[in-house]
């Protein structure tokens, strides 16, 4: 039985490693801003964005179409968003997953910025892939804080998520991107013409054979996952009441065999913090783009809570998938083997063998006390 003492301990410990997994996973977004030149470095024009008026990419690398070893391929894409800062971080993702799987595949990369990518970038990008590489700028109006935030009102709590060491409590770049992933990356031109994406992060355990954007295709899936746990609930203290105040006003976007059960214990009343990690995240764009979650996008960021509390792109996508999807098209590739510190999913038996996984079978957060995977695996049973 777990004493009170381990009880605190390990809390303390998630705490301290979500804190690493943040400053690791975004380099430079996540760093801190001080309160005195916020107002320096904000900017937008409301939460009505106008349509691009940035090129479709400022530079790309055209390499050979190369046909996949199952003799078709998805009309997808691999997307990174990522500061010129965090290349070595960049590229060692890359070479995981081309040596597992895409020196296979050929699928082309994406890669996404609110400044130009330097040719040191470019270039040593270009070295780890044979496949196709474009470079896209994020719109100032898709980045910056929208001018509908009151600042003073968000500065306050700032300084109470500060004050109460919120990971991340004081930073206005980490919410630009957690905004940004929410509700506008999939309408950047440069993936206006795919309908699948995969953002990949950090370390790769097995090989994986086959193509998990036709698992995606051919199954009918909007949303792939690996890993899943409990938000950091100071981050996000209203974004269930908005959530329920959007779902009040339209019942009509929820499939009857939805996902709800794993968001929530109680029918909706209340939510557990259960969410989908999206460093790793295979998706449907199109699902983004529909008319359900954009309105529900919409809905919350009208409602501040991007910027007057810390709300993540992960809990919004998990919510937004569980809501508006059916629950058989969400997906658990159990065979992939991935971790991004501290938590790592290793795949089980047949799947370990067969995918020639280099980990621990017993190092598996799958069925951990802090994991969500449970009440995925009871929508089902």
């Amino acid at each position: 039985m777990m004493t009170p003492l381990r009880y605190v301990v390990l809390v303390l410990g998630i705490i301290i490693s979500l804190h690493y997994i943040l400053s690791f996973t975004h380099e430079g977004y996540g760093q801190a801003t001080s309160i005195g030149n916020i107002k320096q470095k904000i900017g937008g024009s409301g939460t009505h964005v106008p349509p691009y008026k940035v090129p479709l990419a400022e530079d790309y690398y055209v390499k050979p179409n190369i046909t996949s070893p199952q003799g078709r391929k998805a009309n997808a894409t691999i997307v990174m968003l990522a500061r010129n800062g965090d290349i070595n971080g960049v590229t060692f993702s890359m070479k995981q997953l081309e040596n597992n799987w895409n020196n296979k595949y050929h699928y082309p990369y994406v890669f996404l910025n609110d400044q130009p990518f330097s040719q040191e970038f470019k270039d040593r990008v270009a070295t780890v892939t044979s496949s196709e590489i474009k470079f896209g700028l994020i719109p100032t109006e898709h980045w910056k804080q929208p001018d509908s935030i009151d600042e003073e009102k968000a500065t306050k709590e700032r300084e109470k998520m500060v004050a109460n060491n919120v990971i991340y409590g004081g930073s206005v770049p980490y919410r630009n991107m957690c905004r940004f992933n929410s509700g506008f990356f999939f309408r950047h031109p440069l993936l206006a013409d795919y309908k699948y994406y995969w953002r990949p992060d950090v370390k790769f355990f097995c090989d994986i054979d086959y193509d998990p954007f036709l698992v995606m295709e051919d199954q009918n899936k909007v949303y792939g996952f690996t890993v899943s746990l409990y938000e950091y609930e100071a981050t996000i203290p209203t974004l269930w009441k908005a959530t329920k105040e959007f779902i009040d006003k339209h019942p009509e976007y929820l499939p009857k065999d939805n996902a709800m059960q794993f968001i929530s214990d109680d029918g909706g009343n209340t939510y557990n913090r259960c969410h989908f990690w999206s460093n790793f995240e295979i998706g449907d764009l199109d699902f983004w783009r529909g008319e359900a979650y954009m309105k529900y996008f919409t809905h919350l960021d009208e409602a501040g809570g991007f910027y007057y509390e810390r709300w993540g792109d992960a809990p919004v996508h998990s919510i937004g998938a569980a809501l508006f999807a059916k629950k058989d098209q969400i997906h658990f590739f159990h065979d992939i083997g991935y971790r991004h510190e501290p938590f790592q999913h290793c795949p089980q038996g047949a799947a370990h063998k067969k995918g020639k996984c280099y980990c621990d079978p017993k190092q598996n957060f799958d069925y951990e006390w802090y994991s969500c995977l449970n009440r995925y695996d009871k929508m089902f049973f």
